[in-house]
């Protein structure tokens, strides 16, 4: 009877009944701010239009040749013939000399810039941005031409100094290029739009992350290059080596997925891929490193109007004998071994290459999951846009440049 009464008096006590109250609206308060909460986040989720799905260019050949085969082995037969493709050539570049190079890694550095710039177009198109693919253009000239000139009259100081109109263009070279700029950011502010203002200011920002991204790094290795064209060689080429030994270990031996931003990426991939392009990088800085044409830095001849690669090799290209640990004695019975101190500079190479430049493809995988979308574009069957494959090269170029600075100069 008293529990009863204590009860009674619970349920009539009119400061009880409000604080009951008070809990139960604070309590549907909660909820209704975390519906809207997840509403809101699932607006701005589906507020991000996709990008429309590039369509399957592999081409007709091959797939009539694999059509008897899963997507898994199709895939790896198309990446596979395109791969060797893609090296081949690469090898004939390298054989028509540093001019071609350079050429090739400024159209290289377009093509990347127009596909990251296409994905901006293609999400914001419906909001009718005045001049943006106009301004992102101009931009892009802007910062060549400033990094450019600025490699110019650097490298080619006795020709600009000869000819009188590229001696003025070097000697007011950074305030043209400043005044160029300053122009742009001028009809920037005059595009503005009053209901898109801070959308045209995110389209702003992403234009000058990707100039930062493709145009400065492109700039580096040519940078990379006129310290010597082994220098610009062996680094790609472990980015490469890396890249398809991760994927043949991973597509064989991939069982432990290594990161969630890309699911096909396992550790047995990415383990394989380090040993492999270690071992890689020690070889082809053994066979390069014995090569004039590779090791001496290239120089614009004036007499001729042409570069030439041809010098006295440096300490850093010369064998030498190296003791061996005990260790590794005991085990080869060799008490020395010559090697070229290169090769030693090309375990770091290698290194970086393995373990550090697939973040880049990882920030890439991330990039390209924020907008739904599979490739930067499809340009190369099986392997999507140039960006797919140069993702990890632009945060390689960066390491050699401050390599060679901190180490080899």
């Amino acid at each position: 009877m008293t529990e009863l009464r204590h009860r009674g008096a619970r349920d009539t006590d009119p400061t009880l009944q409000q604080q009951s109250s008070e809990d139960k609206g604070s309590d549907s308060e909660l909820k209704v701010e975390k519906d809207a909460v997840s509403d809101s986040e699932s607006k701005v989720d589906s507020g991000v239009p996709e990008v429309p799905v590039s369509p399957d260019d592999t081409p007709v050949v091959l797939n009539k040749a694999l059509s008897g085969l899963s997507s898994r082995w199709k895939n790896w037969w198309v990446r596979g013939i395109l791969t060797l493709a893609m090296i081949s050539f690469f090898f004939f570049i390298i054989y028509l000399g540093p001019m071609v190079l350079m050429m090739i890694v400024l159209c290289v550095q377009i093509k990347c810039f127009q596909e990251i710039i296409t994905i901006g177009y293609s999400v914001y198109h419906s909001y009718h941005l005045p001049w943006f693919r106009t301004l992102s253009w101009y931009f892009l000239l802007c910062v060549n031409y400033f990094f450019y000139g600025e490699t110019v009259t650097d490298y080619f100081f006795t020709l600009v100094q000869r000819e009188e109109p590229l001696r003025i263009l070097s000697k007011y070279h950074r305030f043209i290029s400043f005044a160029l700029y300053l122009t742009g950011f001028c009809m920037f502010v005059l595009s503005l739009v009053k209901k898109h203002y801070r959308l045209q200011f995110y389209m702003f920002g992403w234009t000058h992350v990707t100039l930062l991204i493709v145009v400065t790094q492109s700039h580096l290795i040519i940078h990379n290059l006129f310290e010597g064209m082994i220098w610009f060689i062996v680094p790609i080429s472990c980015v490469i080596c890396n890249d398809i030994m991760a994927y043949m270990f991973g597509f064989f031996f991939g069982r432990t997925p290594l990161i969630k931003l890309s699911p096909k990426k396992t550790w047995e991939g990415f383990i394989g891929g380090f040993f492999s392009t270690i071992v890689f990088g020690i070889m082809l800085s053994y066979v390069m490193a014995g090569w004039r044409y590779f090791v001496c830095p290239v120089e614009f001849n004036n007499d001729s109007n042409s570069f030439q690669v041809d010098c006295e090799p440096s300490e850093l290209f010369q064998l030498q004998d190296y003791a061996l640990p005990s260790i590794l004695e005991s085990v080869t019975g060799w008490t020395t071994v010559r090697l070229y101190p290169f090769q030693i500079h090309s375990i770091a190479l290698s290194s970086f290459a393995s373990i550090v430049g697939p973040f880049g493809g990882f920030f890439a995988s991330g990039f390209k999951r924020a907008f739904k979308i599979k490739d930067f574009a499809n340009t190369i069957p099986g392997h999507g846009g140039i960006m797919d494959r140069f993702d990890c090269q632009y945060l390689m170029a960066t390491f050699v440049n401050v390599y060679i600075a901190s180490f080899i100069r």
